[in-house]
């Protein structure tokens, strides 16, 4: 038979609650862990492939750049480069023949109100727009007014701009008032 013994000062004591506790803290961090390790496996995952897809970017880069350097070589040489001149010279050419002068006349007609009469008209094709430079005869003051008004009412004029405006001194054409104006035209 066996007698059990305890010689200790104190009893002994049961630790099963603290080791029940620390086993569930334990098993909780060691999910979280797991869970921390997963989305940074993940992250670093989607990390690679962004920077393969970055790579390749880059190299594509790079081969476009090699391309436009030896394009930049080839047009530099001297007999591309005069055909490039002729090109843009016969361009503008082209665009300047293509003006349609009927209906800027059309146009005009619309807007000018009696007492008013165009003296030069000058187009010039500049990036794409038609400015078009009007000398413009008035016999008064309220017929010039008219005009801008109705100029800047218009559609096809926009961009209304006054250089000059005097009275002629000799009225052997009639006009009182005589004006430059700058406007840029719409249509083509």
């Amino acid at each position: 038979m066996r007698v059990r013994l305890n010689l200790a000062t104190k009893p002994l004591e049961a630790h099963r609650k603290f080791v029940a506790g620390s086993s569930l803290v334990g098993l909780i961090a060691a999910i979280v862990f797991l869970s921390l390790g997963w989305h940074v496996y993940l992250a670093r995952n989607a990390n690679a492939e962004m920077r393969a897809k970055s790579a390749k970017i880059l190299q594509q880069v790079a081969e476009l750049d090699q391309q436009r350097a030896a394009l930049e070589r080839f047009f530099a040489l001297d007999e591309n480069a005069k055909l490039h001149d002729r090109a843009a010279f016969i361009n503008s050419l082209i665009d300047a023949r293509s003006f349609n002068w009927t209906l800027m006349f059309m146009d005009l007609e619309k807007v000018l109100p009696a007492g008013v009469r165009v003296v030069s008209i000058e187009p010039k094709q500049e990036k794409g727009h038609i400015e078009v430079k009007l000398i413009i005869g008035a016999t008064s003051d309220d017929a010039k007014l008219k005009l801008i008004k109705a100029l800047e009412d218009s559609k096809t004029f926009t961009h209304i701009e006054l250089i000059t405006e005097h009275h002629p001194t000799s009225e052997t054409s009639g006009d009182r008032v005589v004006v430059e104006l700058k406007a840029e035209y719409l249509r083509t």
